[in-house]
């Protein structure tokens, strides 16, 4: 049994509804969006006023530290100015960690309680042990004691309830047995749902937070499948944690948020990112209507994509699991494991190869054959060494165009290494044949090609085959079939496919399903051909022409699809300007861990327990170690947010006490209560002696 109904479309996954106060999450409600306060929780009046302001931008679930019992029993003032302010029909939740004193506390206050089970009753001690079955029972058995008065008491109040296992915080019994792993996660998870359930206990949800999107998507997935075997149907809260700010906090969030929405996955969000809280809305926002716009498949429509299911789909049952095995059985991608597609190896120059351990290639579209030069130009600058477009991308639709392109690349030593001629509908192969010398250098051909286009495509690979070029063939997932005896006898050499999105196409409304789709096609013809993911103009929903919009649209699209190993080229075509574009896309690489180009910051979005000034201190240290390609930083407010949940950083600067700062090399702290005015240089000097630092060249001066 798979984790959801499909993986070509979004039909949501039926979950029980939970009542949060007045606030229905799951069952037929729409996703709900959530943030934090980032106030010391027992400053009543900063605390509601952020409430407040979080309310009023539309956060519907506004979540509230609670570290100790005197922060706890703040909750209830915080309650009650919160509502007299005209906020009453808003939910707080408690985020507990540590005290089960303090969880027992607030639960008496708000409408809802977090509760990480990684920490809760458990104490780190981190030693190397091996539990027996007899030592493992004890500890649950203990967990059990310390965990059933909450459910209880959250049961006799009506209140509801998330577990929420955050990947670097997990117990000292699920680390020796299951390691930092998401598996790990779920185990942990799984030991507070089962006591719950012991109890009766039902008004739950989970979350599977990780700072790596990639974990996050498998830890929620296996999460659900290991659910659905016991017919648990609770709704699930979802979010990157620790994404850090700016645009690299967003992609981050929008891969791990998006990946799962756009599989029916999830209920209730929250973006978290190193700013002020009320700029995590807007993110939140755009994100849940993206995906809620998909939510338009009936039942009717699923059982004609699933020959042989009743029309009880959204129902958990037989019908349901059918519908999961029928596509567990079909999907060559495994969802619970990230194992990159294997590929043949192209040679596009001597310099750029695709195929097994090379990274994802970027190519950049040019506005037009006139401008391929002042694009080219733009794109040499020194300031984008670190991200440089490997091919130019140029539309051409007639012998005039080509004879112009020819003009143009035989007066210029172009700074790319390769060029993509999107051939135009009217253009036949041999129109190309003056244009495509071998030394002239590699190029890929793309053109689209329909099912009564089978002659077309056997000449166009038959002509790029024979004059050592390349050609991406764009077939969309309803004409894959007619072309299948072609391409069968053609063979996969020399051939990269891809899509694109128009508005009035069926690949627009679910790209990545369409990509998925490409990807089983070519599994059951065992073509090992590379993959090109396009963000074209069709994927952007609602017509929305926004940076933001079209960032989450690279994001769901890129990132969702690298997270499952598919992808050997990407291109951002809906950013016209080349140069950011081109950063946009690297910045998506970044956030799946697919193609470092820069300094990856882990950074947690404050809250309550911070013992500094996040957002100024992570700016700060970016500045210093921004041009450290590579090197994993991760900057935490406190103890709770440290070697936890900077679960895979190089270096770790993590708030230990008022004005004072402990560094950490990976999980190990290395240094004590560091005055704050000392730490940075600190810190640089561990990168020095660790052998990580280098200095910073001219493309990273500032202002280049």
């Amino acid at each position: 049994m798979s984790y959801c109904a499909s993986r070509f479309h979004t039909i949501r996954r039926h979950t029980i509804e939970v009542k949060v106060g007045a606030v229905g999450v799951g069952g037929p409600n729409p996703i709900r969006l959530q943030s934090m306060t980032t106030s010391d929780t027992q400053d009543i009046a900063a605390t509601v006023a952020q409430s407040i302001a979080l309310a009023e931008v539309g956060c519907e679930i506004v979540r509230i530290t609670a570290p100790n019992v005197a922060a706890a029993k703040c909750l209830q003032e915080i309650r009650a100015q919160f509502s007299a302010a005209g906020f009453s029909h808003i939910p707080l939740v408690a985020d507990i960690h540590f005290l089960p004193s303090a969880a027992m506390e607030a639960v008496e206050h708000v409408e809802k309680v977090r509760v990480n089970p990684g920490n809760y009753a458990d104490k780190k001690k981190f030693t190397v042990k091996e539990y027996t079955d007899a030592d493992y029972d004890r500890e649950l058995e203990r967990l059990h004691e310390a965990f059933t008065p909450l459910v209880l008491r959250s049961k006799e109040l009506g209140r509801a309830m998330r577990i929420g296992t955050n990947h670097g915080s997990l117990s000292d019994r699920i680390m020796n047995r299951y390691g930092d792993t998401p598996l790990g996660m779920v185990e942990s998870a799984l030991e507070f749902l089962h006591i719950a359930r012991a109890h009766n206990y039902h008004d739950l949800m989970l979350s599977m937070k990780a700072s790596n999107p990639k974990v996050m998507i498998q830890a929620y997935r296996l999460l659900v499948e290991h659910m659905a075997r016991e017919d648990m149907h609770y709704p699930l809260h979802l979010g990157v944690t620790e994404a850090g700010d700016g645009e690299d906090g967003r992609i981050k969030s929008a891969i791990g948020i998006g990946s799962l929405l756009l599989d029916g996955l999830g209920d209730t969000i929250r973006v978290s990112l190193t700013e002020d809280s009320v700029h995590e809305i807007p993110v939140a926002r755009a994100i849940a209507e993206k995906t809620m716009s998909l939510w338009q498949v009936s039942d009717t429509q699923l059982s004609a994509l699933l020959p042989g299911d009743g029309p009880d789909k959204h129902r958990a049952g037989s019908s349901q699991q059918r519908c999961n095995s029928q596509l567990s059985r079909r999907d060559s991608i495994d969802p619970f494991h990230f194992t990159r597609r294997e590929t043949t190896t192209l040679a596009l120059s001597p310099n750029c190869k695709v195929g097994p351990e090379q990274p994802p290639r970027v190519i950049v579209r040019v506005p037009s054959i006139k401008t391929l030069l002042v694009s080219a130009n733009q794109l040499a600058s020194p300031r984008l060494i670190d991200t440089p477009a490997e091919g130019l991308l140029v539309r051409v639709d007639t012998p005039s165009d080509l004879a112009d392109l020819r003009a143009i690349v035989g007066a210029a030593n172009l700074t790319v290494e390769f060029l993509v001629l999107e051939a135009g509908p009217l253009l036949t192969a041999a129109d190309f044949s003056p244009m495509l010398k071998p030394e002239g250098g590699r190029v890929m051909l793309l053109r689209k090609f329909r099912a009564s286009d089978a002659a077309d495509l056997t000449a166009f690979a038959q002509f790029t085959r024979t004059s050592g070029h390349f050609l991406a063939a764009e077939i969309a997932p309803e004409d894959f079939a007619a072309l299948t005896p072609t391409l069968r006898e053609l063979g996969d050499a020399g051939l990269v496919f891809t899509l694109s999105a128009t508005t009035d196409s069926a690949n627009a409304a679910h790209a990545t399903g369409a990509y998925r789709r490409v990807t089983e096609n070519l599994h059951t013809l065992g073509f090992k051909s590379p993959i090109w993911i396009r963000n074209t103009i069709g994927t952007t929903a609602g017509g929305d022409a926004s940076f933001l919009s079209k960032l989450l649209d690279a994001s769901f699209l890129t990132g969702g699809l690298l997270c499952d190993g598919v992808g050997d080229f990407v291109s951002i075509e809906t950013e016209s300007d080349v140069t950011r574009a081109t950063r946009l896309a690297y910045n998506v690489l970044q956030g799946t861990g697919a193609r470092i180009s820069k300094t990856e910051f882990v950074a947690c979005p404050s809250c309550g327990r911070t013992l500094f000034d996040l957002q100024a201190t992570t700016q700060r240290i970016r500045a210093q170690t921004g041009h450290l390609k590579g090197v994993k930083i991760a900057i935490m407010g406190c103890i709770v947010n440290g070697p936890g949940e900077m679960a895979d950083a190089d270096f770790g600067y993590v708030g230990g006490a008022p004005g004072k700062i402990n560094l950490y090399v990976g999980k190990n702290c290395v240094r004590y209560n560091i005055p704050e005015a000392e730490a940075d240089e600190i810190l640089i000097a561990l990168i020095r002696e660790h052998g990580k630092w280098f200095a910073p060249g001219p493309q990273h001066a500032a202002g280049a």
